[in-house]
């Protein structure tokens, strides 16, 4: 299942830092491209040559790569990377993990990856089992990460207990385990729309909302990552997606409308998480209209209906998922729009909820049926990603 994966690996200051020699050779064996990111107190530890003649890649360890201001891009690498893979991960790097810290390339590749990352902690047994360090798994493991467990045996201060990071071929069985399990999306094409639509007034004013598209987004890349074929239309954002999404960038919900009608007919599965503004200015100045006037009244007229007219289009196997904000009456709400709209469920947020809705980082759902509702705890939005696509694996027993 590695076959053709990406990855980076993180090698951090710990004695185990010999076992990424043979963690590097099984994932290249198995036809991984790896990319390894030291610490600098790794290289106590191991050279970097050793390193990069087994990866077949530079190591990678500072920022700056030379003199002349060339630099080693965390963004790119993170972008880059199907998985990433911190091992052995120190209590050190840890508590920088769990509390955002980034004084190095590792961290900040760490914090800017969108890929799935596997954590494989190494330490001495008091360490492991510390209260701080138990809270800072934790909080990695809340974040969404993937704990490879220490185990248990003699540890390098001649003391026997749990503490070791995992033997590389555990690893390997780890990480082959999760990319069999999580291919449940695999020939599926599916639609996402996201982000706001901008509705012009002028060449320099536009009705928009403030959605961020953060939830479409973390959509996409949790199916993306199980498999799933992801076209995603996006309105105007500051995000960028990974390599295995195909991006349609529009404006208006005009613009979403057409390229969604288009799509949809070719599509297993669309979830609509855009937020498409209701109305648009009946008349686009060419010019920037004048401060001419105390005040200024704008003509109003409603956008197409993308989620409606989908649902009328839908056939007979196509799965449909719609997103409801509602401030006042919120179920009530949210369910008159999942029948009319033809969806099989829809994810409602309230505005009433603190840390739901638009621009943060986090969310509150609660998905409707039109037999039953569920509801889920406050989390982040790539965990809310991951409860609403496993939904939709239930309900399509993938």
């Amino acid at each position: 299942m590695l076959q053709g994966k990406k990855i980076v690996l993180g090698v951090c200051g710990s004695i185990a830092a010999y076992k990424a020699v043979l963690l590097i050779r099984l994932l290249v064996k198995q036809g991984a491209e790896v990319k390894v990111i030291t610490t600098t107190s790794a290289l106590d530890f191991i050279t970097p040559l050793t390193l990069a003649t087994l990866s077949k890649n530079p190591v990678l360890s500072h920022f700056q790569r030379n003199e002349e201001g060339e630099w080693n891009n965390h963004v790119e690498l993170g972008l880059w990377a199907d998985m990433m893979l911190i091992a052995p991960a120190t209590a050190n790097t840890i508590a920088k993990m769990a509390n955002g810290l980034c004084d190095n390339l590792l961290l900040a590749t760490y914090l800017s990856a969108r890929c799935p990352v596997f954590v494989s902690p190494a330490m001495d047994l008091d360490m492991y089992v510390h209260p701080a360090v138990k809270q800072n798994i934790d909080s990695l493991n809340n974040f969404g990460n993937h704990i490879i467990e220490a185990e248990h045996g003699e540890l390098a201060s001649g003391l026997i207990g749990t503490g070791r990071m995992a033997e590389p071929e555990h690893i390997i069985d780890v990480l082959n385990s999760f990319f069999e399990r999580t291919q449940d999306f695999k020939g599926k094409k599916v639609l996402i729309t996201a982000g706001p639509t901008f509705e012009a007034i002028d060449p320099v004013r536009f009705i928009g909302n403030n959605s961020s598209g953060k939830m479409g987004y973390a959509l996409a890349e949790e199916i993306a990552q199980r498999g799933g074929e992801v076209t995603m239309v996006s309105g105007p954002t500051s995000l960028e997606v990974h390599g295995n999404i195909q991006l349609i960038k529009v404006r208006s919900a005009e613009e979403m409308y057409n390229a969604s009608t288009r799509l949809f007919p070719a599509s297993n599965i669309a979830i609509l998480a855009a937020a498409v503004a209701d109305y648009k200015p009946s008349v686009q100045h060419d010019q920037k209209i004048k401060k001419n006037s105390e005040s200024l009244v704008l003509d109003l007229v409603k956008t197409q209906d993308i989620a409606g007219k989908l649902g009328t289009m839908k056939t007979k196997g196509q799965y449909t998922v719609g997103f409801a904000l509602e401030t006042e009456n919120e179920e009530t709400n949210a369910k008159a729009k999942l029948n009319k709209k033809n969806f099989n469920f829809i994810v409602l947020n309230s505005l009433n909820d603190a840390g739901a809705g638009f621009s943060t980082d986090t969310n509150k759902i609660t998905i409707l049926r039109s037999n039953n509702s569920k509801q889920f705890e406050l989390k982040s939005k790539k965990e809310v990603a991951k409860d609403i696509v496993n939904e939709i694996k239930h309900d399509l027993q993938l």
